[in-house]
């Protein structure tokens, strides 16, 4: 049996629309403020993370995705609807929580990978 009882959950998920941040509150006291291109950028999905390691597909141009909706799945996960089309991977409580905690190193080499790759990225200016 997996026990979810000592993992942090959320007790509150607010979207911003307007400045694309998803904020979320956890039950441990932890909060973090996670943009839409961000989130769109880490998706847990196989068309981003690949089938295995050393597979990850470079996400480029999402600057300026948004979010359309925000689905629960159960007690564990929300699905998130990107209005760029991409609605699949979930994203686990502790993966969004982890997002959050990792978010400078991610965030980092994420633009490190678009850099190395010749993408342009208002972040790199």
């Amino acid at each position: 049996m997996n026990d979810n009882s000592s993992k942090p959950r959320p007790t509150d998920i607010r979207l911003h629309g307007k400045s694309r941040v998803l904020e979320l509150l956890f039950d441990d006291g932890y909060t973090c403020n996670l943009s839409c291109e961000y989130l769109r950028v880490h998706s847990p999905s196989a068309e981003v993370q690949g089938h295995g390691p050393g597979q990850e597909v470079l996400q480029v141009g999402k600057e300026s995705v948004g979010i359309e909706a925000l689905e629960p799945v159960g007690n564990y996960a929300l699905r998130i609807r990107f209005d760029d089309g991409h609605d699949t991977g979930l994203f686990t409580w502790s993966y969004l929580y982890s997002l959050g905690k990792d978010y400078d190193s991610n965030w980092q080499a994420y633009l490190q990978n678009l850099r190395d790759a010749g993408h342009a990225h208002p972040a790199l200016s």
